[in-house]
């Protein structure tokens, strides 16, 4: 029996994409390339437990309040400390470099 699973995927990374681009512009000082943005979104990802769905409706409904609250504070941490966490990388490299 063939499945396609296409239609899964981590919630999160959506939401972190999204927190990624609005951020972006804060940090116009590290001359931020496609794949530093692409980086930052690995490291925020990583930090957070995944949570796959099929839906972004189903899981919404399943959600409190307080729930879409702390999901949404703990993207922000995630994101706001991949963004330092590349700027430190980077900046190490150009000493080294």
């Amino acid at each position: 029996m063939a499945q396609d699973f296409s239609s899964l995927y981590n919630h999160h990374e959506r939401e972190v994409f999204a927190k990624v681009m609005e951020v972006a512009p804060q940090y116009g000082h590290l001359e931020l390339s496609g794949d530093m943005l692409c980086d930052i979104a690995c490291v925020a990802l990583n930090r957070l437990p995944p949570r796959y769905i099929r839906h972004e409706v189903d899981f919404a409904f399943y959600l409190t309040e307080h729930e879409r609250a702390e999901i949404d504070s703990a993207i922000a941490e995630a994101v706001s400390y991949a963004f330092n966490f590349v700027e430190a990388r980077t900046a190490l490299r150009s000493r080294a470099g």
